[in-house]
């Protein structure tokens, strides 16, 4: 091997090296952790509670919530975001029923024959709140709440996480809503 062969590749191990050691290297002491702002888009009563409406005309009443997740005050995408609660419903016996479609008449209209009803699912629990959402773009998060009609008097605890995989930390927060 000649000596400027070995000049070159050592000076280009020197040169990744340090390029790695400035580059490479994340000291996460500097790194600003992430802050969400939760926005229930409920109001708050005296003693810290939110209070949501429940429609007892309907099975469920759906309501979203959001936040805003930001670090440096700005906004982070792809934040994954796991949500929970204290509340579920059980499907009953009966959660519906589909028309088998047989065919279309000579004037194109769906003939349906048999109606078969879903009861497979009796006794699955169902959560009140989506499982998980991630941020967008502009940093806003969102997931629905939906607790039924039964529900009304109780209070529900949420719970929100997520992990900042820049610090390396998992953040967790909880609330509660009281179903008027």
């Amino acid at each position: 091997m000649k000596m400027s062969n070995v000049i070159r590749k050592t000076v280009g191990v020197i040169t990744l090296s340090v390029f790695n050691l400035f580059i490479g290297c994340g000291d996460t002491e500097f790194i600003e952790p992430l802050s969400f702002e939760l926005d229930t888009r409920l109001s708050k009563d005296s003693n810290g509670y939110y209070r949501m409406t429940i429609d007892t005309t309907s099975l469920q009443s759906f309501h979203r919530i959001s936040g805003k997740v930001t670090r440096n005050g700005e906004a982070v995408n792809v934040i994954k975001f796991g949500w929970a609660s204290n509340m579920y419903w059980i499907i009953g016996d009966n959660f519906g029923y589909v028309i088998a479609n047989n065919g279309l008449t000579d004037d194109l209209v769906y003939v349906g024959y048999d109606t078969t009803h879903i009861t497979w699912f009796s006794g699955w629990e169902v959560p009140i709140v989506n499982g998980s959402s991630y941020s967008r773009e502009d940093g806003e998060v969102n997931t629905m709440i939906a607790p039924t009609r039964n529900m009304r008097g109780d209070t529900a605890t949420i719970y929100v996480s997520y992990y900042d995989n820049w610090t390396y930390e998992t953040h967790d927060k909880e609330f509660e809503i009281i179903f008027d």
